[in-house]
């Protein structure tokens, strides 16, 4: 049986119709910080279970409820959430972590390196320059993982 998870980041206070239609279906949202506003992790919980962080943009008083960094086991698979790919300061092959889920860059990217899964969902919600409007999905199946990044621009 295939469990979905929706990884979504930099949603900088805007969360899309386009990206809600995407997250309908999944079991699990992971939030990789730069939410912007409460009432997105709040909107997000209405469809599903939710793991989120804060990203650089997360300073007010409700960021405090948000830990930099959180580890996540989800059917098996150990995810590891930080919001810029850059601050990495573990060992993930030594933590046994299956996933890693990062934002801060805008761009989408998914790319296994040494059977390490990396995911960058890019940027949910305001444009950033001219880079996409993307979010991903992450099928968690027995025979592996498949991840998807969703344009939420082509409709």
């Amino acid at each position: 049986m295939t469990f979905t998870i929706g990884i979504i980041s930099d949603t900088h206070g805007l969360l899309r119709p386009e990206a809600l239609r995407v997250l309908t279906q999944v079991d699990h949202i992971i939030h990789a910080g730069d939410i912007g506003d409460p009432e997105i992790i709040n909107a997000l919980r209405g469809i599903a279970p939710v793991t989120a962080i804060r990203g650089n943009v997360d300073t007010g008083k409700w960021a405090a409820e948000f830990a930099e960094t959180e580890f996540v086991r989800l059917r098996g698979r150990l995810f590891y959430v930080l919001h810029d790919l850059n601050t990495l300061q573990i060992e993930p092959v030594a933590e046994g972590i299956d996933v890693i889920v990062s934002g801060h860059s805008h761009m989408p990217k998914i790319n296994t390196v040494g059977g390490l899964l990396y995911v960058n969902p890019g940027s949910a919600g305001r444009r950033r320059f001219k880079l996409p409007i993307t979010l991903a999905t992450l099928e968690v199946a027995p025979d592996g993982l498949k991840p998807i990044l969703h344009d939420l621009e082509v409709g």
